[in-house]
C-alpha cells in the first residue's frame, strides 16, 4: 500500500514527522524574523489590519511561503538521493504541494474572518438609529466587493487542488496495482482477489488522500486560527456555569470538541471490525456465485443460503451498531451548533462587543472546533479506510506465503477457518 508509492516508508515518515517539527520549530523560535533581512519585514504593531485579498501577499506571507519551499527542497534532495523512487515526483513533492495549497486555503479562512469585524460593524453602524444615514451604499459595496474578491481565489485554488489530487490519487493507485501485478500469481488464489486490486486500491488511495488532507487542514487550521480565538478572548471573559477564565473562547472550544472525539470514540469502536467482516462475508458470497456462473456443481442453493446468512447476520450487527453510533453522533452534532452562541451570551447581555466581533468570535469557534472534531466529522470514513486497510494487509500477506495466519489474527475468531485464502 505504501511502498508501492513512497520512498522506504517506514523511515520516510518518520524522517517527516522530524523534519516538520524541526521546520516549526526553526520558524517560530527564529526563522520567523528572518524576513526582514531580506526585505520582507513583520508589519509595526499598531498598523491596520489589511482586508481583501491584499491580506494574503503581505511580507510575513511572502516569507513563509519561501521558507516552506527552501525546507521541502532540502528533505526532496535528500530523499531523492538516499532512496530513489520511481513515484518520487508524485508522491513526495505532491504531498508537500497538497499540504501547501492547503495551508494557503486555511490563509484565506483567516482573510476572511478578518474581513467579518469590519464589514459588520459597518451593518451594525448602518442599522444604528443614532446613526441613521452615516453610511454610504457605496461603502457597503465596496466591502462585498472585498468578500468576492477573497472568495474569487479561494474558488480557484479549491479548482486546482481538486483537480491535482484526483490526478494524485489515480497515480497512487496506479502503484499500488502495478505492485500487485506484478506479484499476481501468489496474489491470485485469495478470496475476491480481482476486487482487492481493481477496486480496494481505488478506495484506499481515495479515503487515505481525503482523511490526509483533511488532518493537514484541522492542523494547520488550529495553527492559524488559536491565536485569532486567544485574542478574541479578551472581549469573552465570562462563560455560563464557569465564570471568568483566561483564554475563554479557546479553552471551551478545545474542551467540547475532545468530550465528541471521545464519545464517539468510545461508543464506535467495534464498527471497524464488523465493517471488515462485511466485506469478508460479501466476497464469499459473491465468490461463489461467480463460481456457479462456469461450474454446474457450484453456488447450490442451501450453500448460497448458508453463506447469505452470514451476510444478513452482519449487515444487522451493523445496523443496531449504527443505531447508537448515529445517535450519539447526530445529538452531539446538534448541540455544538448552539455551543457558540450559548457562551456568548452574558457577553451579548453586557454588550461587551460589537456585532462584527460578535460574527468574528463565532466563525474562528467554528473554525476551531470543526478542527478538533476531525475525528467526529471523519469518523464513518476511517471506519471504511480501516476496513480497506485490514484486507489489503491479508492480501499482502500472501506474497511472504502467510496469509491464513494474517487472517486468523485479523478476524479474531478464534477456531473459525479463515475464508480469505482459497486452499
Amino acid at each position: 500500500m505504501f511502498k508501492s508509492f513512497f520512498p522506504s516508508p517506514k523511515p520516510f515518515f518518520i524522517s517527516v514527522a522530524v523534519w516538520s517539527l524541526f521546520g516549526i520549530l526553526l520558524w517560530n523560535l527564529s526563522a520567523k524574523n528572518w524576513g526582514a533581512a531580506i526585505g520582507l519585514p513583520d508589519p509595526a504593531p499598531n498598523a491596520a489590519p489589511i482586508i481583501g485579498v491584499a491580506a494574503l501577499i503581505t511580507a510575513p506571507h511572502i516569507w513563509f511561503n519561501l521558507f516552506f519551499g527552501i525546507m521541502v527542497a532540502i528533505f526532496a534532495v535528500f530523499w531523492n538521493a538516499y532512496a530513489p523512487h520511481r513515484w518520487f515526483r508524485w508522491s513526495v513533492l505532491g504531498s508537500a504541494l497538497i499540504i501547501f495549497v492547503t495551508y494557503f486555503q486555511v490563509q484565506i479562512s483567516v482573510a476572511i474572518n478578518d474581513w467579518y469585524g469590519p464589514y459588520f460593524d459597518l451593518i451594525q453602524k448602518a442599522l444604528d438609529p443614532a446613526t441613521k444615514g452615516k453610511v454610504a451604499a457605496s461603502e457597503l459595496y465596496s466591502g462585498m466587493g472585498q468578500l468576492i474578491g477573497i472568495l474569487a481565489v479561494w474558488i480557484t485554488v479549491a479548482i486546482l487542488l481538486s483537480f491535482f489530487t484526483s490526478h494524485f490519487t489515480f497515480r497512487w493507485r496506479t502503484a499500488m496495482n502495478e505492485f500487485y501485478v506484478e506479484h499476481w500469481p501468489k496474489l491470485r488464489h485469495v478470496e475476491g482477489a480481482s476486487q482487492r486490486v481493481q477496486e480496494d486500491t481505488m478506495r484506499f488511495a481515495r479515503q487515505v488522500e481525503d482523511l490526509g488532507a483533511n488532518f493537514v487542514s484541522s492542523v494547520m487550521t488550529l495553527i492559524a486560527f488559536l491565536p485569532v480565538l486567544s485574542k478574541l478572548s479578551k472581549s469573552v471573559t465570562s462563560i455560563p456555569l464557569l465564570g471568568e477564565i483566561p483564554n475563554s473562547l479557546v479553552m471551551v472550544s478545545i474542551f467540547w470538541s475532545l468530550f465528541g472525539t471521545v464519545l464517539l470514540a468510545v461508543i464506535g469502536f467495534k464498527l471497524p471490525g464488523l465493517e471488515f467482516k462485511n466485506q469478508r462475508v460479501e466476497a464469499a458470497y459473491r465468490k461463489e456465485l461467480v463460481y456457479g456462473e462456469d461450474h454446474v456443481d457450484r453456488a447450490e442453493p442451501l450453500t448460497l443460503q448458508g453463506l447469505f446468512v452470514n451476510v444478513r447476520k452482519n449487515y444487522f450487527t451493523l445496523f443496531s451498531n449504527y443505531l447508537y453510533f448515529n445517535l450519539g453522533r447526530y445529538i452531539y452534532l446538534q448541540a455544538d451548533a448552539v455551543v457558540s452562541l450559548l457562551i456568548l451570551v452574558p457577553t451579548i447581555a453586557a454588550g461587551a462587543i460589537t456585532f462584527g466581533v460578535f460574527q468574528q468570535v463565532r466563525n474562528a469557534m467554528s473554525e476551531v472546533k470543526g478542527a478538533m472534531q476531525y475525528l467526529v466529522q471523519s469518523w464513518p470514513s476511517i471506519i471504511e479506510l480501516l476496513s480497506i486497510y485490514k484486507r489489503l494487509r491479508i492480501f499482502e500477506a500472501a506474497i511472504d506465503g502467510n496469509a491464513n495466519v494474517a487472517a486468523d489474527e485479523a478476524f479474531g475468531a478464534k477456531g473459525e477457518t479463515p475464508v480469505a485464502v482459497k486452499k
